[in-house]
């Protein structure tokens, strides 16, 4: 992707989406897409600075919004802790660790719940929180770090 002028994706068998590494990588259409360009990303239904998921839950958006649209999040701006935290972020929810790896200086955390994401946290953060897969934790993610648009 860091040398192509254009990407062409194939999932099983069929081209889902083609354009510039950059378009690719802020708009993916589907969840392999967003996968792997690094994403976290959910279908839902917009209707003013909402988007109720269509897996459930809601999600708030910086940006006004109508209709049916996707919302990406991408793994570093989704904060983790312990107990429910209070504060700026509008969107909180609790969430199960499902899996634990390593990526870097990071460990990617994928979580599952009425939103399921993707966690970046750094390796020092998730030793001392004590996490392991199966920990309930809480998922913050400010609605300024979220991505909304049409599907």
């Amino acid at each position: 992707m860091a040398l192509a002028d254009r990407v062409v994706v194939v999932e099983q068998g069929r081209v889902v989406q083609a354009g510039t590494p950059a378009d690719v990588s802020r708009h993916p259409r589907t969840d392999y897409v967003a996968r792997l360009v690094g994403l976290a990303l959910l279908p839902g239904t917009g209707a003013g600075g909402t988007v109720r998921l269509d897996g459930g839950g809601t999600v708030a958006v910086a940006e006004e919004t109508a209709g049916p649209v996707f919302v990406a999040v991408r793994p570093e701006s989704v904060a983790l802790y312990l107990s429910a935290p209070h504060g700026s972020p509008r969107n909180v929810w609790p969430a199960r660790l499902v899996s634990a790896t390593p990526h870097g200086a990071t460990v990617r955390c994928e979580l599952d719940g009425e939103v399921p994401l993707v966690a970046d946290v750094t390796a020092t953060a998730f030793a001392e929180l004590g996490l392991a897969p199966g920990s309930a934790v809480w998922a913050t993610v400010k609605a300024s770090e979220v991505a909304v648009y049409a599907r």
